[in-house]
């Protein structure tokens, strides 16, 4: 089945890929259960590493920022300067070592932690090389294969970050790839600042000053300022209060509270106003209380991407159109923004549907698996396509 010069089916591409059910599903398994929390990732990329291996893909390596690296090499370019179409899943999730990360595997669906953020991703990075070798799929530019490795929480998406500052390939396009919701097409970033804000009683605490004190009460009155922010309906804007967490028994006043956060708007600049905002507030209970209050913002994305009309997203709406995979357009805090930063266009796309994301009973269905991975394939087959001929100039964003 070679694509380099022909059309292809991408309905027939569904039903072939049936036959890799085995592949895929074991490599979710096996991937998957192993504990991959950000920042210890390693034992997760050197499971990717040996497939790349297995499936004699050209070049593989780990940089040293510890992604894994699989180079396709396409028929077109001169050796090593070809362009390159990098593909990205991240190989961390939200749980940690800790957790019991077995994977229950049933006739329809497969749960777990992190078996759709972002398990599913990983092993379909882990397996397209198979895939395509077998069927002979062909591309006239190099394929990366990137499995990254800090993108969650604090991460910040560090590992992309630092493969993409570093990279010697003439990267024209990216594609990110998440477990769910099949029909997902972001190829749009908006503004976003996440943290926490942590209260503290100091030890030192002026009780006849302030009376009893909780870090709880402090940190309930820092959320009321939050929740008095004005919002605007227009660029769309929210604030997630997404996580709390503080004391330790019913009888003993709070020393430390915790609340987890993330701001996003379509406007950076209301992301930074409302940035502003957050320092004053904590500056402002702090002194009023006494309390000791630690606001620690670690992660930032910008606003941007490419607009609907973009080729690279018309490739993608031409394989879902095929698949009849209807579009769920929304904008994205994932890797996509990393490419922004850079000035690649790029997409991200779901492959099953799932349900209780970032709950240890997590689960996707397996059936709606070989239409996903069909309109990856034909989504890289339309950009290789189309960027066989494209200028250089013309390739990067508006």
């Amino acid at each position: 089945m070679k694509t380099t010069t022909d059309r292809v089916s991408l309905t027939d591409l569904r039903d072939q890929l049936r036959t890799y059910k085995e592949s895929v599903l074991a490599n979710l398994v096996m991937a998957g259960e192993i504990p991959a929390p950000t920042f210890s990732e390693h034992r997760r990329i050197e499971f990717l590493i040996n497939r790349f291996i297995e499936s004699s893909v050209s070049e593989v390596s780990v940089d040293d920022a510890g992604n894994g690296i699989g180079i396709i090499k396409g028929t077109g370019g001169e050796q090593g300067n070809g362009r390159a179409i990098l593909i990205n899943a991240h190989a961390d999730t939200v749980f940690s070592e800790k957790t019991d990360h077995t994977l229950m595997v049933g006739k329809e669906t497969i749960s777990g932690p992190g078996v759709a953020d972002n398990g599913l991703g990983f092993a379909v990075l882990a397996t397209l090389p198979q895939i395509l070798s077998e069927l002979d799929i062909r591309f006239h530019n190099d394929m990366i294969l990137l499995g990254g490795v800090k993108s969650l929480g604090r991460g910040n998406l560090d590992g992309i970050r630092f493969f993409l500052d570093q990279s010697p390939f003439d990267i024209v396009a990216g594609l990110c790839i998440e477990g769910i919701q099949l029909g997902r097409l972001s190829y749009q970033s908006i503004g976003m600042f996440r943290g926490e804000i942590t209260c503290r009683v100091p030890e030192s605490y002026d009780w006849s000053r302030f009376g009893e004190a909780s870090a709880v009460l402090t940190l309930n009155e820092i959320i009321n300022k939050i929740n008095d922010i004005r919002i605007p309906r227009r660029p769309r804007t929210g604030i997630v209060m997404g996580k709390i967490d503080g004391g330790s028994s019913f009888n003993t006043l709070a020393k430390e509270a915790t609340l987890g956060f993330e701001v996003r708007s379509e406007s950076d600049e209301v992301v930074s106003s409302i940035e502003t905002t957050f320092r004053n507030i904590a500056t402002e209970v702090a002194s009023k209380t006494g309390d000791q209050i630690e606001l620690d913002i670690f992660a930032h994305r910008k606003a941007g991407g490419i607009p609907f009309e973009h080729p690279v997203v018309t490739q993608a709406r031409h394989a879902m159109e095929q698949l009849e995979i209807e579009p769920r357009l929304a904008p994205s805090t994932s890797e996509l923004a990393a490419f922004i930063d850079h000035q690649i266009p790029a997409l991200t796309l779901g492959i099953t549907t799932g349900e209780q994301q970032h709950n240890q009973l997590e689960s996707i269905q397996i059936e709606p698996i070989f239409r996903g991975l069909a309109q990856i394939i034909g989504t890289l087959i339309s950009l290789d396509q189309h960027y066989k001929t494209l200028q250089h100039e013309s390739a990067k964003l508006d």
